[in-house]
């Protein structure tokens, strides 16, 4: 089988590293060989995290994508993340991981059922969450991240009609931050729901002093209950910037790596999920598809390889640069 077939089959190169190959050393010596960017999100392994040139959250991951120089952009996350970089950087080679590396919230909204949401109301302004994929984002008006939610939907005229999608936690927190009546997709990110309040309430219990802090993507039931409310780059610049000493943290465990070390000094606490796992954490599964010995891989072979037909790059980049002009 060759690389490329492999690459389809499998979804990573699948070669274990050759003997006496230092993986750190050998990715760093890549980079500046290839000329290569290494964009990593929040969630991903701490050690991935190290190695990235830019480490954030969706909007400065997107912000940080339309800006490199780079020749080859590996982006550690998963793949809507690596889609995104290739519409706003058609000339370069991008390249993931490991393609089977999703996301429930994306697979929510089949790209069939979400153009006949469209068709049911034909002059409503199309928001979409940018966890979504290609096709949907190539369907939408303006694409939004949970930094910049409600400024995007502030900024559409009070008359319009507006179709949110695809997370409907996020898209009700929006609705009530801005007073406007949004048509739902109900779509959810399988880690954010499964945050348990019975453990919550729990964990309140045993540190009283403890402020919650929740990603939109959360359920309502945990928001409502949450002392701050934001995207993973303001819960970061909140315990940085908060006198208090102990947060428990409602979102995907990885941001407790920067958590760490921006506030050695605090207790941070993973918010407990509802599913039993050695971390009683919540995790994704698909951010810990990321590797260092698939990064590597996906350095060294180029693969795989993220490709879009420029029928769904095109419109999809419409959507993306109007995001990042009304967010500068």
């Amino acid at each position: 089988m060759n690389l490329i077939d492999e690459a389809k089959s499998v979804g990573y190169i699948a070669r274990s590293t050759p003997k006496g190959v230092e993986l750190i050393t050998e990715i760093q010596r890549l980079k500046k060989e290839k000329n290569a960017v290494i964009l990593a999100h929040y969630y991903v392994d701490g050690e991935i995290q190290e190695l990235a040139d830019y480490v954030g959250d969706s909007l400065g991951l997107s912000q940080a994508a339309e800006k490199t120089e780079a020749d080859l952009i590996v982006f550690c996350g998963v793949h809507f993340m690596g889609e995104t970089a290739k519409i706003l950087n058609p000339s370069k080679k991008v390249v993931v991981p490991d393609f089977n590396a999703g996301c429930s919230l994306a697979d929510s909204v089949p790209a069939s059922e979400f153009a006949a949401l469209k068709a049911a109301h034909p002059d409503a302004i199309v928001v979409s969450y940018i966890n979504c994929s290609a096709e949907i984002k190539a369907m939408t008006d303006i694409i939004c991240t949970s930094s910049n939610a409600v400024q995007i939907v502030e900024s559409i005229p009070a008359d319009r009609e507006i179709i949110f999608a695809p997370d409907a936690n996020l898209g009700r927190y929006v609705a009530h931050k801005t007073g406007r009546d949004l048509i739902l997709w109900e779509g959810a990110c399988m880690v954010h729901i499964d945050i348990s309040l019975e453990k919550l309430a729990a964990l309140k219990k045993e540190y009283p002093d403890a402020l919650l802090i929740a990603h939109p993507e959360c359920k309502e039931i945990i928001l409502k209950e949450a002392d701050f409310v934001g995207s993973t780059t303001a819960l970061l610049k909140y315990v940085e910037t908060s006198p208090n000493y102990t947060f428990i943290v409602a979102t995907e465990a990885g941001i407790m790596h920067k958590m760490k070390q921006a506030v050695p000094h605090k207790h941070l606490i993973p918010a407990p999920a509802n599913e039993q796992n050695t971390c009683a954490c919540s995790e994704c599964p698909y951010m810990k598809m990321n590797t260092l010995e698939k990064l590597y891989n996906a350095l060294y072979y180029e693969l795989p390889e993220i490709n879009l037909e420029e029928s769904i790059r095109v419109p999809a980049y419409k959507a993306l640069k109007r995001m990042l002009e009304i967010s500068q």
